[in-house]
C-alpha cells in the first residue's frame, strides 16, 4: 500500500503520532507506518482490539518492520540456558525488560499473548519493573519466536550483554521471607495459648495439666524462631563481641537469650507462665524491620558494569551473508554492521567511507567525531546515522571500553565502613542496661533473695532494644520510598548519612547539566520565507544528527514538504530536493564545496555554540546557531547550594566554547574544568577525600564512573532509570534533578526523626525499667508493652517523615 499525502494533520490510530506527512489507512483508521498498521492488523485478526479501548492511542510508533537475522542467536543454546528461568521437559519461562510497558493497554496484551501464539501458556506483568515473564511450550514454539512477537507488535525486550551472566538465586529473600513468615505463625499461637495466664483464668488445681500442656507447646513453637528466624541477630551478636565490639545486634541478643532462658525455666520448673509471646513478638517486629529495609531498595541494580549496556548480539557479515551472534563470541577479524543509533560492542576499524560516531558516554565530548576509512573505532562508540561495517580489532573483553572499566582507578573503592547512629551508641546503652540488672541483683539479694534473679532478668528483657532497632530501619525505609517517588533512588538505606554530610559538589556538564531538549537555537541571516522553512523542516527531520534534530524541534512547522531527493553526507551536510528547488545544509566547508563563489572569510568563524550553515540554490543564506540547553531549575538549584554554604564544582570532557553561557548560568562556581578525561575527573574528586572534605559527584555516563566511585557520595543522572547507569549510591530522574538541594535538606531531616524515635523508644525503656526494677513486670504487662513500643515507633516514624516531606515540597504516595 502506498503512502497517501496529507496536508491536514491527523493522529495515528495506534501510537497518537502525527500523520501530517504521510498516512497508512486500514479500513477507516489511519496509521502514521506500515508499523503501526501491521500491529492493529495482527490484534484484530485475534480479537484483542480491547487494547484501544483501555488507553486512547497506547502503542508505540513501529517505523519499520524487524529483520528476523537480528534474533538469530537466540537460537544459539547457550544463550538459551543463560536466559531462560525455568524448564522442565517443553515448558519455559523467561523474564524481560520491556521499556516500552506505559499503560493498562500494554499489561492487557502481554498478558493476553496466547491468543496469538497458542505456544505461549501464560504472561504476567510487573508494571512498576515493566518487566513481562512469559511461559511458553518449546514444542509449539522457541524463544526467538516469542521475542519475535514481542518486537513485531511493538514491545521489544531490552537485551544486554549483562544478561548472558549467570542469574543469582532469589533464596536470600525467599528465606527471610520464611523466617518471617515462621515469627508470626508462632507469635500469633502462642498469645493465643496465653489468654488463659493474661485473664488469670486457671487459678484451679484442675487446670494443672493444661498449663503444662499449653507451656510445652509454647516452647516448641519459641524453638523455631530462636533457632530459625532470629538466629542472624545472635550471630551478628556474637561476631561484634569476638572482634571486642559492640552493635546493636549485643543488646536485641542479651534480651532475646534473657527472654527465652526466663520463660524456659519457668515453665519447666512451674514457676509461670513465662513470656514467650513477647519473645516470639519482639523477632516478629525485628524481622518487619529487616523485610522493609530489603524491599526498599530491591528495585534498582546499582553495582553495574560495561556489559550492563553492550548489546547481546550483532550482525557479522560472513561469505556476503548476514547472521547475528552473541556478542560475546566476537573474534578478531569479523566483519560487523553496526546499525544508527547501535553501540560498537568492541574495538575495530572501520570499512565504511565515512562515518559518525558519538563518543559522549567515554568522553563526555558532546560533538560527535567523524571517521574515514581505516580509522580505529573504540568499543563504546555509538553509530550516528548511516550504518557502518567495521572489522573486530580486539575482543570484547580486551577492548577500550574493558580496559577502562578495570582500571584500578575504576575498581570499586572498599566501601567505607559507616557506622549507623544505632550502632555508636550501643555500646553505652549495653554497659548501661547491664549496669542497672546488677545494681538491681544486688539490691533485691538485700531485700528478697528469692526474687532477685527474677528482677535481674526482668530488667534485661525490658531493656531489649526492640523498639530502638526499629526506628533506624523504618525512618530510613520511609525516607527511601519517598525520595523514590519524586525521582531519586538510593542504593541502601546506609548511604542516606553520607548524603546529609556532603559538603562539596562536583558537576559534570554533558548529559548531567545539560539538556538536549532545551537547545537554544537561533538563525542567523536573510529572512526564510514559509516553503523555504518547510523544505528545511523536512530535512532535518530526516537527518540522524543531534544538531539537525534540535532545529527541527525549533522550527515548529506543521506542514512538511515532500521530497525529491536526500543525501546525507556524515560529518560534512545534507543535500535535498523538492522538486527544481535544491537545499544544502552542513558545515560552512560543506557549503563552500558546493558554491565556489561563496566567500566565506566574510562569515563569523567565532560564533559561540554549534553552527549548521544554508544555502538555497546556490545561494548561502546564513546559518543556524545552537547553544547546549540546561536542565530546567539549574540556575535556581546552584544558587541554594551556594547559599547553604557548599562548594559546587564543574568538569567536562568538551573543550571551553560554553565557558562564558556557564558563567552566565552560575556565576558564583569555584571552579570549572574543561577537556577532563576519566582519569583526570577521578583525581580531581580524590583531591577532595585526601583534604577531607565530603564531595557528591553528579554524572552520568561511563567517563564518570571512577569520579562516582571515588566520591562520598555519587548520583547518576538518567532518563531512564532502568537503563545503564554506572555505579554509583543513587540514581536521580533527569527530571527531579532540580530538586537536589531538596533531597539533601530531607536527607538530614530523616537523621533527626530518627534522633527523635529514639528518646521515644528510651522513653519506653524506663517505663518497662520501672515495672522490672520494682517487682512488677507480669507476663500480661510485657506482652502489651514490647508490642505497643514497637508499632508506636512504626507509627511515629512513617509519618512523621511523610509529615516532613510534605511540608518541604515533597510528594508522599505515587
Amino acid at each position: 500500500m502506498q503512502p497517501e499525502v496529507l496536508i491536514e494533520s491527523e493522529s495515528c490510530f495506534h501510537c497518537g503520532e502525527s500523520t501530517k506527512d504521510v498516512r497508512f489507512t486500514f479500513e477507516d483508521k489511519t496509521f502514521c507506518c506500515e508499523g503501526c498498521q501491521t500491529v492493529y492488523q495482527i490484534l484484530h485478526q485475534n480479537d484483542l482490539c480491547t487494547y484501544y479501548s483501555l488507553d486512547r492511542q497506547p502503542g508505540k510508533t513501529i517505523h519499520t518492520g524487524i529483520e528476523r537475522k537480528r534474533f538469530e542467536y537466540l537460537k544459539d543454546l547457550d544463550v538459551q540456558h543463560k536466559l531462560i528461568d525455568f524448564k522442565k521437559e517443553t515448558t519455559a519461562s523467561v523474564s524481560f525488560f520491556i521499556p516500552s510497558i506505559h499503560c493498562t493497554s500494554c499489561v492487557w496484551l502481554l498478558e493476553n499473548l496466547h491468543n496469538i501464539d497458542e505456544g505461549i501458556l501464560k504472561g504476567t506483568v510487573n508494571f512498576l519493573k515493566r518487566t513481562v515473564t512469559l511461559v511458553f511450550d518449546q514444542s509449539k514454539t522457541d524463544l526467538r519466536s516469542v521475542v519475535e512477537l514481542l518486537t513485531t507488535i511493538g514491545y521489544e525486550p531490552d537485551l544486554k550483554l549483562d544478561h548472558l551472566k549467570e542469574k543469582k538465586s532469589g533464596a536470600v529473600d525467599r528465606r527471610l521471607w520464611l523466617k518471617l513468615g515462621v515469627a508470626g505463625f508462632c507469635f500469633g499461637n502462642i498469645m493465643l495459648f496465653s489468654f488463659p495466664e493474661y485473664l488469670k483464668m486457671d487459678q484451679s488445681g484442675s487446670s494443672e495439666m493444661f498449663r503444662y500442656f499449653f507451656g510445652g507447646l509454647n516452647i516448641a513453637l519459641a524453638l523455631p524462631v530462636l533457632f530459625f528466624s532470629g538466629i542472624d541477630y545472635l550471630k551478628s551478636g556474637w561476631a561484634a563481641v569476638s572482634q571486642k565490639g559492640i552493635n546493636l545486634d549485643v543488646p536485641i541478643s542479651i534480651g532475646m537469650l534473657a527472654l527465652f532462658g526466663r520463660s524456659l525455666f519457668e515453665i519447666l520448673s512451674g514457676t509461670g507462665a513465662g513470656y514467650f509471646d513477647s519473645f516470639t513478638g519482639f523477632i516478629f517486629f525485628l524481622l518487619i524491620g529487616k523485610v522493609v529495609q530489603k524491599k526498599t531498595f530491591a528495585q534498582l541494580s546499582f553495582d553495574r558494569d560495561y556489559k550492563s549496556y553492550l548489546p547481546i548480539s550483532v550482525i557479522r557479515l560472513k561469505n556476503k551473508d548476514e547472521e547475528s551472534i552473541p556478542v560475546n563470541k566476537l573474534e578478531i577479524g569479523d566483519h560487523v554492521l553496526i546499525r544508527n543509533q547501535e553501540l560498537v560492542p568492541a574495538d575495530a576499524v572501520n570499512m565504511t567511507e565515512s562515518i559518525q560516531i558519538d563518543y559522549s558516554f567515554i568522553t563526555g565530548e558532546s560533538e560527535p567525531v567523524t571517521l574515514s576509512w581505516g580509522e580505529q573505532v573504540f568499543a563504546g562508540g555509538k553509530i550516528i546515522g548511516q550504518t557502518a561495517e567495521l572489522i573486530i580489532s580486539k575482543k570484547v573483553e580486551h577492548s577500550y571500553l574493558t580496559q577502562l572499566w578495570e582500571n584500578e582507578s575504576f575498581a570499586s573503592k572498599e566501601e567505607k565502613s559507616i557506622s549507623s547512629f544505632a550502632d555508636r551508641i550501643s555500646p553505652f546503652f549495653t554497659y548501661t542496661v547491664i549496669g542497672i540488672a546488677l545494681l538491681s541483683l544486688l539490691i533485691w539479694l538485700e531485700l528478697s533473695p528469692s526474687r532477685a534473679f527474677n528482677i535481674f532478668t526482668a530488667v534485661l528483657i525490658v531493656a531489649c532494644p526492640c523498639a530502638l532497632a526499629l526506628s533506624t530501619p523504618f525512618t530510613l525505609g520511609s525516607t527511601i520510598n519517598i525520595l523514590a517517588v519524586n525521582g531519586f533512588y538510593l542504593k541502601n538505606t546506609s548511604v542516606i548519612e553520607k548524603l546529609s554530610a556532603i559538603d562539596t559538589l562536583v558537576f559534570d556538564k554533558t548529559g548531567t547539566i545539560t539538556d538536549s531538549n532545551n537547545a537554544e537555537v537561533e538563525f542567523i541571516g536573510e529572512s526564510l520565507n514559509r516553503k523555504e522553512l518547510e523544505m528545511l523542516s523536512s530535512t532535518f527531520r530526516n537527518s540522524f544528527h543531534p544538531l539537525s534534530q534540535a532545529i527541527h524541534k525549533s522550527l515548529h512547522v506543521n506542514h512538511e514538504l515532500k521530497r525529491s531527493y536526500f543525501h546525507e553526507i556524515p560529518g560534512k551536510g545534507v543535500i535535498a530536493s523538492f522538486e527544481d528547488d535544491w537545499l544544502y545544509v552542513g558545515s560552512l566547508e560543506f557549503i563552500k564545496e558546493k558554491i565556489p563563489t561563496l566567500e566565506a572569510d566574510s562569515i563569523s568563524k567565532n560564533t559561540i555554540g554549534s553552527t549548521v550553515h544554508i544555502a538555497f540554490n546556490d545561494e548561502y543564506r546564513g546559518y543556524f546557531r545552537v547553544l547546549q540547553g540546561y536542565r530546567n531549575g539549574l540556575k535556581k538549584l546552584l544558587n541554594n547550594f551556594d547559599q547553604t554554604g557548599k562548594n559546587v564544582h564543574l568538569l567536562s570532557g568538551d573543550n571551553e566554547k560554553e565557558k562564558t553561557t556557564l558563567y552566565q548560568l552560575f556565576p558564583n562556581w569555584d571552579e570549572m574544568r574543561f577537556n577532563q578525561s576519566p582519569i583526570d575527573k577521578l583525581t580531581f574528586v580524590q583531591s577532595f577525600e585526601k583534604s577531607g572534605a565530603k564531595p557528591a559527584m553528579i554524572g552520568d555516563g561511563l567517563n564518570d564512573a571512577g569520579a562516582l566511585k571515588a566520591s562520598t557520595f555519587g548520583i547518576a543522572v538518567s532518563d531512564n532509570k532502568s537503563s545503564f547507569s554506572p555505579a554509583c549510591d543513587a540514581i536521580i530522574d533527569s527530571e527531579a534533578l532540580r530538586y537536589l538541594d531538596t533531597f539533601f535538606n530531607f536527607s538530614s531531616s530523616s537523621l533527626k526523626i530518627i534522633k527523635a524515635s529514639f528518646v521515644l523508644s528510651l522513653m519506653y525503656n524506663v517505663i518497662g525499667l520501672g515495672f522490672a526494677i520494682t517487682g512488677h513486670l507480669s507476663p500480661l504487662v510485657a506482652a502489651i508493652l514490647m508490642p505497643l513500643s514497637s508499632v508506636s515507633i512504626m507509627v511515629f516514624t512513617t509519618l512523621s517523615t511523610r509529615i516532613v516531606a510534605n511540608k518541604i515540597g515533597l510528594k508522599i504516595w505515587a
